[in-house]
């Protein structure tokens, strides 16, 4: 189980939770943009996107930690990235090929599980026509971002489900850890930003490499 060599096929399940980027949509571009554009106004800009992408998924906190800048600096971090991001309009965002496709076709009730704001989330959803494939939108909200498992634990109670009937999708080591400890199943995705060795050290129950292998048979 869990190896990204192996592919077996995906059972239905009745809960769908979804990361965003890097699963449902190519957003690096916008991210990535956004983040250079933030860096080189605070004296940072040695930092290549190959780099930014690995952190895709996980809370802008443990970037900016890890490139050095302290705790004073968060919140201004953050909102200048924030208000950089939404001028940006995702104008270089795309849907993955076969997302809408499988979307429309896959059965069960769907939410989000996305290191994003809800209110991002859904407006993005909105913008690139998906947001009618959604019985909830759940975005992390003032509360741990992935790996913590709480954006996954908060859309599993909007649902009104229980963890053994959800199954998460998602494309970095970040969205398999948090499954693992929400104690939901997990699918990875190959056409993301994700190392796979490391989504692999999390075992996930099933891997793919195009979305409409979410399809059951």
């Amino acid at each position: 189980m869990g190896h990204p060599d192996g592919l077996k096929p995906v059972p239905p399940f009745p809960v769908y939770l979804f990361d965003v980027d890097g699963t449902l949509m190519d957003s690096a571009p916008d991210i990535c943009a956004a983040q250079l554009e933030v860096l080189a106004t605070h004296g940072c800009s040695t930092v290549t996107e190959e780099v930014l992408r690995r952190y895709i998924g996980r809370h802008l906190i443990d970037l900016f930690q890890d490139l050095g800048f302290g705790t004073d600096a968060m919140d201004p971090l953050i909102q200048s990235y924030r208000t950089t991001y939404w001028d940006r309009k995702h104008a270089a965002t795309r849907v993955f090929p076969g997302v809408a496709e499988m979307l429309d076709s896959l059965g069960g009730r769907k939410s989000t599980a996305t290191t994003k704001t809800s209110r991002t989330t859904r407006d993005v959803l909105e913008q690139f026509g998906l947001i009618q494939h959604f019985e909830h939108v759940q975005g992390t909200d003032g509360f741990p971002a992935k790996p913590e498992p709480d954006v996954i634990l908060a859309a599993v109670r909007a649902l009104g489900a229980n963890p053994e009937e959800c199954l998460l999708v998602g494309d970095s080591a970040a969205d398999v850890e948090a499954g693992r400890r929400a104690g939901v199943r997990v699918c990875a995705v190959r056409w993301g930003y994700g190392d796979h060795q490391e989504m692999a050290r999390w075992e996930p129950d099933y891997w793919i490499d195009e979305p409409r292998q979410l399809l059951a048979s």
